[in-house]
């Protein structure tokens, strides 16, 4: 409990655990939330709860949904949809809160909680209910929910070349909620990746992050981009030649652009001939599935993107 903000929340969850009759405790290794047996049944024993009948299926407050067993963080609202299936659905997780296992029928993949292995549900792709083209489909009583109140999350936008790389390095980042791989600075309505790969559309490849500001700052994502790209190429990335792979900061507040202002002068005053673009966010638009996560999907590792001390 480091700061007033995180101690708020923490008797949010203990009002409502009253109300559900889930105990908070400290949370160690091996002491977790007390489980009643129908939670037991789908949590520990990997069950599934009747679909449509779950309290969070229907249910659209903002907030953070919670482990039921640990209350780590699972899933954010805005990532949250409705898949007419009967469980919640998520199209996107906290970075690193779940974990992708084999299921025990051979067939499908289980997702569980990463901190304490909780079964959560599943996840499939290739359904199209998204752009991102993830289902994460949970059972409800895996979960309790954490509304955000006071809770506020800021986002950033960086081009630096490929965004499989951008985005490697800034999923790895203290602070980060969520990383998406997209597009910004262009004028055609949902690009798709060929579209863009041409060259001549004026997106470049972008990756939003959103992150907890009471963890990490602008600056210091802004100084680890400067640091996982060279921002002197000025013809893309690396190998990655093209107008879509050039250095921009796309800001949304005069804070940002500030910030990113005083580091480019910072950068060249060590003599860096930075070509980096700070241009205001005009849109955003989410890559294709097959784009998100990509290294963690694949397990390789970025081929053009290598951090590099600058400051």
């Amino acid at each position: 409990m480091k700061n007033t903000t995180y101690i708020f929340s923490i008797l949010i969850l203990l009002i409502l655990n009253s109300c559900t009759g889930t105990k908070m405790v400290k949370q160690t290794s091996t002491e977790y939330n007390k489980l009643f047996s129908e939670e037991k049944r789908v949590i520990i024993d990997k069950e599934t709860e009747i679909p449509y009948t779950g309290k969070y299926y229907k249910f659209d407050e903002k907030g953070t949904y919670l482990c039921k067993q640990c209350n780590a963080p699972l899933f954010r609202s805005e990532d949250k949809f409705d898949a007419g299936c009967g469980w919640p659905s998520f199209d996107n997780a906290i970075n690193n809160a779940i974990k992708e296992i084999p299921d025990r029928d051979g067939i499908r993949t289980e997702i569980v909680c990463a901190n304490c292995g909780a079964h959560l549900g599943h996840v499939f792709t290739g359904e199209g209910f998204t752009s991102k083209d993830v289902r994460h489909c949970v059972n409800s009583i895996s979960m309790q929910f954490l509304p955000d109140n006071d809770r506020t999350t800021e986002k950033a936008y960086f081009a630096g070349g490929c965004f499989w790389g951008v985005e490697f390095y800034f999923k790895q980042s203290e602070g980060v909620i969520s990383t998406t791989a997209g597009y910004s600075g262009g004028d055609v309505p949902h690009p798709s990746y060929n579209q863009v790969s041409r060259g001549n559309t004026g997106y470049a490849e972008t990756v939003e992050v959103e992150f907890d500001p009471s963890k990490t700052t602008f600056e210091k994502l802004a100084r680890l981009f400067f640091e996982i790209h060279d921002p002197a190429q000025t013809n893309g990335q690396g190998p990655d030649i093209g107008s879509q792979y050039l250095s921009y900061i796309f800001y949304t507040t005069v804070e940002q652009k500030k910030t990113s202002e005083k580091l480019i002068k910072i950068l060249k005053e060590k003599g860096y001939s930075v070509v980096t673009k700070v241009t205001p966010l005009k849109n955003f638009w989410p890559a294709e599935s097959f784009h998100q996560d990509y290294y963690s999907k694949t397990g390789k590792t970025p081929y053009c993107h290598i951090k590099t001390k600058r400051f």
